[in-house]
């Protein structure tokens, strides 16, 4: 098998940089007139699954939103990990594990290992209890050919007060985050598969022109980012890295899979440029 980066850069040339999240909010939910139950959850993983299977570079299912509903949610979530696997689309779990030793090693091989139900092709990770707590994740991603996307600089206001300080050395945390996803990247003939998380509305963002790795951009569409927010944040040379990632911009033309494909077509070609 290809490793992760080279797998990813292929299904973005040939279907577009979008990532698009199956984020099964209670509220969803209910204005797709579902139950909050597991069987609702259930019907809108498999609206979802149909609407976007084949139609983007990579679906992230929302991982918190499936673990609520407890074992039927985490039966519903790996059915779904399944088909896409099945089909050949790129599933990352959006589970933002982050841990130390023997327990991080229990997250990785809970979404990397081969023998697991609910192995993807990367999962996103949270280095804040330091870069080298995720030692278990990188390793076994590489062995098994997945990827990784590192949270580097989020846009939620709280984040600052831990991505933006400064360290003795001059570069904030997040830059130090960006630094050490790239130093693992390093020799990567295309992207290399541990990538980073940036937030598309933020002010600034780290320097990512070293990364050689994808760069997951939440916060398109609802959320206010666009577009020109993706360029003026990683700039002209990083933009074939980029993978916007929308979510609620696109589910809220649900529950109907043709007005869901519509959604997703629209937000491609606004971000055709990337590709381009």
């Amino acid at each position: 098998m290809k490793d992760f980066g080279s797998r990813l850069s292929g299904a973005m040339a040939h279907r577009g940089a979008l990532c698009v999240g199956i984020d099964p909010h209670p509220e969803l939910l209910r204005a797709w007139q579902l139950p909050v139950t597991p069987e609702g959850l259930e019907q809108f993983a498999e609206i979802c699954v149909e609407a976007f299977d084949g139609e983007v570079a990579m679906i992230k299912p929302q991982v918190a939103f499936f673990e609520a509903f407890g074992s039927a949610g985490i039966a519903v979530l790996e059915r779904t990990i399944s088909v896409l696997t099945a089909s050949g689309t790129l599933v990352l779990a959006d589970a933002k594990r982050g841990d130390i030793g023997s327990t991080m090693a229990a997250y990785a091989r809970s979404w990397l290992s081969e023998d697991s139900p609910l192995r993807s092709d990367a999962v996103t990770v949270s280095p804040y209890l330091g870069f080298g707590s995720l030692e278990p994740a990188l390793t076994l991603a590489h062995n098994t050919h997945r990827g990784v996307f590192v949270i580097a600089a989020t846009s939620n206001p709280e984040g600052a007060q831990v991505q933006s300080a400064t360290r003795p050395d001059g570069r904030t945390v997040g830059q130090t985050v960006v630094d050490e996803a790239a130093a693992r990247n390093a020799g990567a003939h295309h992207l290399g598969s541990v990538g980073v998380v940036v937030g598309a509305t933020l002010g600034h963002a780290p320097d990512l022109g070293k990364l050689n790795g994808p760069i997951l951009m939440p916060g398109v569409g609802v959320q206010g980012g666009g577009p020109d927010d993706v360029r003026r944040l990683v700039g002209d040379s990083n933009l074939k890295a980029v993978v916007p990632s929308v979510s609620r911009e696109i589910l809220r033309a649900g529950p109907s899979v043709t007005a869901l494909r519509d959604a997703v077509h629209k937000s491609a070609e606004d971000f055709a440029f990337l590709q381009a």
